[in-house]
């Protein structure tokens, strides 16, 4: 097993590796092709290798794969025997922001993980800044009736972000974190205050996304042979051809500090976020083996305070 350090989800007391899973494309068929680019044999091996090296905390959320998803997990979870920290999340939709439309929705999502209690439950995404309360008080009760451990947010910007931490305070529950969208190609968190706010108010990030989709992994790079993904994925506008040109100074350099540690590029990009700071904690996803395996090849070991400096300038 590889040396894994810990994370501490906020002021929580629940700690997880330095490192998560996303399991956003473990039953999604229409932007991740489950059940033709994998299977969920193939998921069934990622998952096992995961928890070989230590990797044991794992976010979905009911959205994903219309439930499938969180299915999956907790099929994997029964099966391998082996025990896990699991997160999801409540989909804040319009006329669903009630405390007994989330309690409804957390008893769907428990049933399907076949397990009695979610170790950090997250609201998906902002609905309006007048719901954050009613959101709050919810979450609280999940909690006090004991089918929550922690609890969190999703996609909330700093003001938004520190709303729920005060209504939350009323409950003497704190706000365990914030997951967002973070890596070299998308830095918002450092600017629009979100990173900050984490730091103050003891609040772990999760960022999602940190290989952006596979496009830090060099999988996807200019040249006679320029691979194209499938799916939704090959109409987004960051894998049009100019704008993969210019990615490629920062991939050139990825390359380099890569080759100097005896790493890949995407776990140059993974090492780069665990060294930003100690409070945040990437999920790269995990369709199969091999995918798992250079996930965990991102932890135990460092990048020089250069390294860092260079790729910071660069992206």
């Amino acid at each position: 097993m590889i040396q894994i350090d810990t994370r501490q989800l906020g002021a929580t007391g629940i700690a997880v590796p330095s490192m998560g899973v996303g399991v956003w494309s473990w039953g999604d068929t229409g932007f991740w092709g489950y059940g033709s680019t994998h299977t969920q044999d193939d998921i069934m091996q990622a998952y096992a290798a995961c928890l070989d090296m230590g990797l044991n905390f794992f976010d979905t959320a009911e959205m994903y794969g219309g439930g499938e998803s969180e299915r999956i997990l907790g099929e994997c979870r029964r099966e391998d025997g082996r025990p896990i920290i699991i997160a999801s999340k409540f989909a804040p939709l319009p006329n669903r922001f009630s405390a007994r439309t989330l309690m409804t929705a957390l008893d769907a999502s428990l049933k399907r993980l076949g397990v009695e209690s979610i170790d950090l439950y997250q609201i998906h995404f902002p609905f309006t800044l007048l719901q954050t309360d009613a959101l709050m008080d919810a979450l609280a009760l999940a909690v006090r009736a004991g089918k929550v451990r922690a609890v969190g947010v999703s996609n909330y910007g700093a003001e938004h972000m520190r709303r729920a931490h005060a209504r939350l305070a009323r409950h003497a529950i704190p706000l365990a974190s914030n997951q967002v969208h973070y890596n070299l190609l998308h830095r918002k968190p450092e600017k629009n205050g979100v990173l900050a706010a984490c730091r103050e108010l003891h609040v772990a990030l999760i960022a999602y996304s940190p290989l952006e989709q596979g496009l830090l992994t060099g999988k996807y790079r200019p040249g006679e042979k320029m691979y194209v993904p499938g799916g939704p994925r090959r109409f987004m506008p960051a894998y049009r051809t100019r704008r993969l040109y210019k990615m490629e100074p920062l991939l050139q350099e990825m390359e380099r500090i890569a080759q100097a540690h005896s790493k890949t590029i995407a776990q140059v990009a993974l090492n780069w976020l665990l060294g930003k700071d100690e409070c945040i904690i990437p999920i790269p996803g995990a369709k199969n083996l091999r995918q798992a395996q250079d996930n965990a090849g991102a932890v135990g070991w460092r990048m020089t305070a250069a390294e860092m400096a260079r790729l910071d300038q660069i992206s």
